[in-house]
Parts: structure tokens; C-alpha cells; sequence
């Protein structure tokens, strides 16, 4: 399992999206016909990919657009939404700010405090639309915007750090008592991010109902450079899945997995949910729709940290609707839209009728799986090539 890198050090061999591909069984299923459901404590869900807490990504807009499709987009409750009264005006300068100030503009718009009243009040605005209302922060402020945020009709809250730990250390400020908030809430909890086995476990015990697992993949995330730490999704997805099933085994409880970062187009998507994904989470794709607050401008949620920012700000641009981008029809040959169309294609063509039979599908090792036959695509930069 462990291969020696020195002297009386071994390191395990961990694999990514693009070093593994899918194996086709005995039996296809019309793509039309197979379950793509994926459930959160009791609510249920058509659509299982997830659009990422991120400011360029969703606002209240986004989130009633994302609902009414059936899926999910996560507000960032410490984000620019609850910070400014007119988040637009704020969006708009990240937008039209030069690489060389974008970090430090966007570092000092989040200086501003968060109002609470706008915690409440963007929830209602979701909320008005008869759609489910997701929402996350830190740690940190946890304990307080989940009061607010249940009471204003929540219907799951997430509390999401760079690395979750069930026993974090620190004299400086009070630490959120994780047991206690998850036995305490009245809605389902997502807690993240982690990427081992062990962590994942100490997390369900504790109560979570879902997990995100993924460190540092995204495309505006710096943590792996920044900080060195992380694993490749393929096996965190692996690890962390075969944590929930032995959970399940012992306390009966199914607490969803929820790949989160890495992907940008539909092979990778379904190769999270081949490697045991409930549900995926995505940032970079969603940017680019026509609805996405940030103008083709996407930043990690780490960016505006200010003594050491763990993210930046990209351009992705602007590539179609959201309709489009999730369920078709695609306008690019890239994979990169018509996200949900791929998963179930997917899912037909390898005799899964449901995420579950998905999970179980045979995954291989395969180098080369990204790059064989496509000369022409590669040196032409187009479809697979790009």
C-alpha cells in the first residue's frame, strides 16, 4: 500500500481524476430512466450537484434559479451577501479590479462586518420562492448565524473550515462544541471539509448528516500550494465513502458523502460518484453562467484571509445559462455543460440505475485515459484538448 520515499519513511500512492477511468458492465439502461436522487436527512433531492458557497458564484438570484431546477446553491453567510446592503456594487468592483489589486480589494471588502439582519433577510428572499434555503459559515460564528439562520426557515446549514477536526485546540477564541451544535439543530448539519477515513468517522459520530471531503482541489483554491496539505479527490472520495458504509453498518445512519472541488467537467463528475459520492459540490462551472453574481470572475473562499489568503481571484468567463450549464443543452464540446445530462449518460451507459449502483461500478487505473487518440483534439485545442 506504502511505497518508501527515504530512510525509514513510506508515503501511500493516492490518485486523482485524471488517473483513473470507468469500466462498462453487462447491462445499459436508457439515460432517461436511472435515479439521480440524493437525500440530506429527510429532504430529497433531483439534482445532486451542488454549487459551491462561493461569493462569485451564488447569491439569492442564483440560489432561487438553482432551487427551481431542483438542486442546491449554498449561500456563504460570511460572505458578501450579509456584509453589504447592495452586494452588487461591491461584486462589480472584484469584477473590473486588476489581477495585480484583486486580492487586496477583495481582502479589504470582507473587513466589513456581517449584519445580521441581512442573514435573515436574504434567507426570506430565497425562502419567498418556495425553494429550499442552504446556507453556510465558519466555525467560528457558527453558533450564532445558526440560531438566525434556523429561525428564518433554514432548511440545512453547513459549517465548513479549511480542515474539520472534531477536536480543535486553541486559547485565543471559543471553540464551537461540534457534538453539541449538530445535537442541537433542528435541521439537517453538513460539516467539512475533511479527507481521511478516521476524521470522516469522528464527524459522523458526532451527528453530521452530510459531508463535504476535499481539501484544495478547487480552481481558485491556493491551500495545496499555500499550505501543502490535501489528497487527491479520487481517494478521499474512496476513503472517506468507505467510512460512511461502515457507519451505517454499526449506527443505522446513512450521512451523505459530498465530493467537493476538483471537477470542471461531466467525466470528472461522474467519476466522484464512481469513487463513492452521494453528491458532488462545485464552484468554477457555475461561475460561468449567465446568472453567477460574479461577472466570469470566480475567488476561493480563503482569498480575503488577511494575514495569509489561501485562494484567488480567476477569470472563467461566461459560457451559458444556468439551465444549460447543469442540464443542457450543451453549446461547448468540452464537457462542461449540460453537468446533470453527463452524470446520467454516464450512469446509463455503465448499467447504473441509481447513485448507489453508481458507487459500485468498476473504477481502473489509466495514465493515459485523458490523452489516448486525441492528437488532433490537443493540437487543435478543442473538445478534450483544451
Amino acid at each position: 500500500m506504502a511505497d518508501w520515499i527515504g530512510i525509514g519513511r513510506r508515503a501511500r500512492r493516492c490518485y486523482g481524476f485524471d488517473e483513473v477511468a470507468l469500466v462498462p458492465g453487462n447491462v445499459t439502461i436508457n439515460p432517461n430512466e436511472v435515479d439521480t436522487t440524493f437525500q440530506i436527512g429527510k429532504l430529497k433531492f433531483s439534482v445532486p450537484i451542488l454549487a459551491a458557497a462561493m461569493d462569485g458564484v451564488v447569491d439569492v438570484k442564483f440560489a432561487v434559479a438553482m432551487g427551481k431546477l431542483g438542486g442546491i446553491a449554498v449561500l456563504n453567510l460570511d460572505g458578501i451577501q450579509t456584509r453589504y446592503d447592495n452586494p452588487s456594487e461591491v461584486l462589480d468592483q472584484i469584477a473590473q479590479a486588476t489581477p495585480d489589486e484583486a486580492t487586496k480589494l477583495v481582502q479589504s471588502v470582507y473587513l466589513t462586518p456581517v449584519k445580521e439582519k441581512l442573514i435573515e433577510k436574504r434567507i426570506s428572499e430565497i425562502k419567498k420562492h418556495k425553494v429550499p434555503a442552504i446556507v453556510s459559515c465558519i466555525p467560528q460564528n457558527a453558533d450564532r448565524f445558526h440560531k438566525i439562520a434556523q429561525k428564518a426557515g433554514c432548511d440545512i446549514f453547513i459549517v465548513q473550515s479549511t480542515v474539520a477536526t472534531v477536536h480543535h485546540v486553541s486559547t485565543e477564541y471559543k471553540i464551537l462544541d461540534l457534538e453539541k451544535f449538530c445535537k442541537g439543530s433542528k435541521i439537517p448539519i453538513i460539516l467539512g471539509n475533511c479527507v481521511t477515513y478516521d476524521m470522516a468517522l469522528e464527524l459522523m459520530e458526532i451527528g453530521a448528516d452530510g459531508l463535504l471531503v476535499g481539501i484544495g482541489p478547487g480552481a481558485a483554491c491556493t491551500t495545496r500550494g499555500v499550505l501543502g496539505i490535501g489528497v487527491p479527490q479520487i481517494t478521499t472520495t474512496v476513503d472517506t465513502a468507505a467510512a460512511r458504509d461502515y457507519f451505517l453498518k454499526r449506527k443505522g445512519k446513512y450521512v451523505s458523502i459530498i465530493t467537493d472541488g476538483g471537477m470542471r467537467i461531466g467525466g470528472e463528475i461522474c467519476k466522484a460518484f464512481a469513487a463513492g459520492a452521494d453528491a458532488v459540490m462545485v464552484g468554477s462551472a457555475f461561475a460561468k453562467a449567465e446568472e453567477a453574481p460574479g461577472h466570469g470572475y470566480h475567488w476561493g473562499m480563503a482569498t480575503s484571509h488577511a494575514n495569509l489568503p489561501r485562494g484567488t481571484r480567476i477569470k472563467v468567463g461566461t459560457s451559458g445559462t444556468l439551465k444549460e450549464i447543469l442540464m443542457g443543452p450543451a453549446k461547448v464540446d468540452d464537457g462542461s455543460q449540460n453537468l446533470l445530462g453527463a452524470l446520467k449518460t454516464s450512469m446509463g451507459s455503465l448499467g447504473a440505475r441509481n447513485i448507489n449502483a453508481m458507487q459500485d461500478v468498476e473504477i481502473i487505473l489509466a495514465g493515459s485515459f485523458q490523452t489516448e487518440g486525441k492528437v488532433f483534439q490537443v493540437g487543435q485545442r478543442v473538445g478534450m484538448g483544451k
